[in-house]
């Protein structure tokens, strides 16, 4: 169920590009799956769980996590531990703990947070595949294969992805407010250029209004498929010979950061873009006009209930399948822990115990929610000492819905993955283990000259050319030619 203090949409994007799923539930234990229980486990001293989570420490943990070590000891024999850190310290003090050897058994990872692929190859987390087979097998059943296999480093499965919306789309999202006063249509906007007339209106006539909200991680959409995330290493969208290209050097590139120069110097986006890192004051006081989520099913209802006014949408890209967006979110078992068996136990019934999830996901009925229906639930005031991000924690569609859900949400998250198309680099990770010296060299230029170029703070016909003889002397040519080699090798083994 929503959680008045639910983290919206917009800040998890922004940390990595992906969205969060609010919803809320609970059941009566006899409703909960089937899966997992073990007839002698109450018979046996249950082991306990060491599960490192990202998200803001909450007051209730402890109290929630008694409630989930009663039910898991009954059924898997097992109590649970749960130690949370807050989203910017995230990476960094997982970098620091698992060095050290810190017990613990699970753990979140993702493409933006505690780096997935990175640290599987370093050897953090513990090979799944063995384990999902004898385990696992209601995460095998539920999951869409296209999760486990997107998810896969080097042929091997590292990490549970959550199941929730498995493509990315990007959408511009309009304050309707704004539309409503100037009577304006967004029937026929689609490309960057398109937005030009709706946000001259509002220029025009609001001053106090930021018509493109935009920060400095703002990079303007093209047809290609990232190598490494914003960095200028890729292949088109609609390949067929998987060249690994410079964009940098591209017509698509040149192009969009002419408009968004345009744009810039027209006072459509804030002056202080470049360095700006979050926009919170400006949705907290609704003073925008424009922005560029990524989206999800019936995502305007989450944005306007998170954000406290009307927001309304449509697309900016198509709905496809990336590496980045199936690694979104997943729960990895530690390489030291010293439970495996039953911390996959333990994931198996979180993704397929509909008691378990809600539990874990909005705390205690009675006390956090109290359900209204059989599968709807609204938040209690006691709510606000528990407030879990829910896409972070396994399978989103066991929970149940808010009053103000759709009762189809779930079938629309459904429909929107099976309606994916995948990239062409999807089950692709490059291992930049023979050209850490030169990526080290770009991103120290992609810091000089990214930001400002993306965003349109500076001239791109001058700081292009110097972006682009900058990323070449730090040896983006030598990058992409090992992204090349093993771009053909991968795909010398796929079917």
């Amino acid at each position: 169920m929503n959680k008045k203090s639910r983290l919206s949409l917009l800040l998890v994007l922004v940390l990595a590009c992906t969205a969060i799923l609010s919803a809320c539930g609970g059941t009566n234990k006899e409703q909960g799956a089937e899966s997992g229980s073990s007839p002698d486990a109450g018979n046996q001293k249950a082991v306990e769980l060491i599960w490192y989570n990202i998200g803001t420490p909450q007051k209730d943990t402890d109290l929630v996590m008694e409630e989930v070590s009663k039910y898991t000891a009954e059924k898997i024999g097992v109590t649970v531990k749960m130690k949370q850190i807050d989203f910017g310290d995230y990476t960094q003090k997982m970098q620091v703990l698992t060095q050290s050897g810190e017990p613990m058994d699970i753990l979140f990872t993702a493409s933006w947070g505690f780096d997935y692929v990175q640290n599987a190859r370093k050897g953090a987390f513990m090979e799944l595949n063995d384990l999902l087979d004898k385990h696992g097998q209601g995460i095998k059943e539920t999951l869409d294969p296209a999760f486990l296999e997107g998810s896969k480093v080097d042929g091997k499965n590292y990490g549970i992805p959550a199941n929730k919306e498995l493509p990315a789309q990007d959408v511009w999202r309009f304050n309707k407010q704004w539309l409503d006063k100037y009577n304006l249509d967004i029937a026929g906007v689609r490309s960057l250029e398109s937005l030009e007339p709706l946000m001259k209106v509002i220029k025009e006539n609001e001053p106090s209004v930021v018509p493109f909200m935009i920060d400095r991680n703002y990079v303007p959409n093209l047809p290609y498929d990232y190598i490494i995330q914003n960095l200028p290493m890729a292949v088109k969208l609609d390949t067929e010979d998987f060249k690994v290209i410079n964009i940098l050097e591209t017509p698509e590139l040149k192009e969009a950061l002419t408009t968004m120069r345009k744009f810039y110097q027209a006072g459509y986006i804030a002056s202080e873009v470049a360095t700006t890192t979050n926009n919170s004051d400006l949705t907290t006081t609704g003073n925008w006009f424009v922005d560029r989520p990524t989206t999800q099913p019936f995502a305007d209802n989450l944005w306007s209930a998170s954000l406290g006014y009307p927001v309304v949408s449509t697309p900016a890209t198509d709905s496809m399948i990336y590496n980045w967006s199936v690694m979104g979110s997943l729960q990895a078992i530690s390489a030291n822990s010293k439970h495996p068996e039953e911390a996959m136990k333990f994931l198996n019934l979180l993704n397929t115990d509909v008691y378990l999830r809600n539990l874990v996901d909005s705390g205690i009925e009675g006390v956090h929610y109290e359900k209204v229906s059989e599968n709807v639930a609204k938040n209690l005031d006691k709510s606000r000492d528990y407030d879990m991000p829910t896409f972070a924690i396994g399978n989103v569609m066991l929970n149940y819905l808010s009053e103000d859900d759709p009762s189809d949400k779930w079938e629309g998250f459904r429909k929107f993955n099976d309606e994916g198309v995948p990239a062409p680099l999807l089950g692709f990770n490059f291992d930049g283990s023979n050209v850490l010296t030169e990526l080290a060299a770009l991103n120290n230029a992609k810091d000089q000259f990214w930001a400002p170029l993306m965003t349109g703070s500076v001239d791109p016909d001058k700081y292009l050319p110097m972006a682009i003889e900058q990323f070449k002397a730090a040896g983006l040519d030598t990058i992409i030619a090992e992204a090349q080699k093993q771009l053909d090798e991968w795909r010398a083994t796929q079917k």
